[in-house]
């Protein structure tokens, strides 16, 4: 019996709610773009019920996707084909630049800032700092966001994207430089400031207690028997899990981070249980996927640079 395992997706089960579009994100994020990017609706439906989404569910929830533009159709005689939009698949591809990093982030030790120097109206405002924080900016006060790392010109380039071109003249992205006198905030205080890491830490430390037994049951027990099918479903809600936490996560550097930061653990866990679940929960794929004039999409080489080898802390 695979206790851990199987406690983990019994638990997600008896879930009262679940947020369906957003799991749908990551089914279509890790599993459905290394494959071609799209999936009949039919086999959606297929790879998520045996985690107890019914169908109505599903389709419900993917027809919202289609609304709010997160996913697209292709209609195929009487059957439809789902992929993300332009947008949605930047969307996760940004995030799968941090979810399957192969290392932490250097810093520059320039902060990244973007000033609101002009009116905006009230609507387009909360849309901006919903999309940067999407993006892991901080907030210093109501009028300035700041990040680590970010490439500005692509940040900027993303809020053309999201539709908020308009923004654009009353945004003014700037690099700071350090010119400090020593009555001045250090960057500790800027740190605690615009993020709550608190919290995130705290959020970090339940990834890690709730996977860590899963881990450890795999790597223990050589012989645990492991279907295709929960391999498959523990991966994708291994992905959803982290990625729903990465969300919140501005991926500060090591040097401004505390010491013995849970994010750095959860990270090396996720990666190795992805691995070993990556082998099984590809035949899954090959045997349910498909696309709506009845082909299964081959499996792409991008696959094979998630979680790369070369990772400094796993040293």
């Amino acid at each position: 019996m695979n206790s851990e395992i199987q406690q983990r997706l019994s638990a997600f089960r008896q879930k009262r709610r679940v947020q369906a579009g957003s799991l749908i994100i990551t089914v279509f994020g890790d599993a459905i773009l290394p494959r071609g990017g799209k999936i009949w609706l039919g086999s959606l439906i297929r790879l998520l019920e045996p985690l107890d989404l019914n169908e109505r569910l599903i389709r419900t929830s993917v027809f919202r996707l289609v609304k709010e533009e997160w996913l697209c159709t292709e209609t195929i005689g009487r059957r439809a084909d789902y992929a993300l939009t332009a947008a949605g698949r930047r969307r996760f591809e940004e995030a799968a630049r941090h979810i399957y990093a192969s290392r932490a982030p250097l810093w520059d030790h320039r902060w990244r800032l973007i000033l609101q120097v002009g009116e905006l109206p009230q609507k387009t405002r909360e849309q901006v700092r919903s999309a940067l924080a999407w993006q892991g900016f901080g907030m210093l006060g109501s009028e300035c966001f700041v990040h680590p790392g970010a490439e500005l010109s692509a940040v900027l380039d993303a809020l053309v994207a999201e539709g908020l071109s308009s923004a654009l003249s009353a945004l003014l992205p700037l690099f700071a430089a350090d010119s400090r006198s020593a009555m001045s905030a250090s960057d500790a205080d800027l740190v605690s400031r615009a993020w709550n890491l608190p919290a995130l830490a705290e959020a970090y430390g339940h990834f890690v207690t709730r996977y860590q037994p899963i881990l450890d049951e795999l790597q223990r027990d050589q012989r645990l028997v492991l279907s295709d099918q929960d391999a498959f479903l523990l991966r994708i809600l291994l992905i959803h899990d982290y990625r729903r936490m990465l969300l919140r996560d501005p991926e500060l550097p090591e040097v401004l981070l505390p010491a013995q930061w849970p994010g750095q653990q959860a990270r090396l866990l996720c990666k190795e249980i992805y691995r070993r679940l990556e082998t099984a929960s590809s035949r899954h794929l090959d045997a349910m996927l498909c696309v709506a004039d009845g082909s299964t999409p081959v499996e792409d080489a991008t696959l094979a640079n998630r979680f790369s080898q070369d990772d400094p802390l796993s040293r």
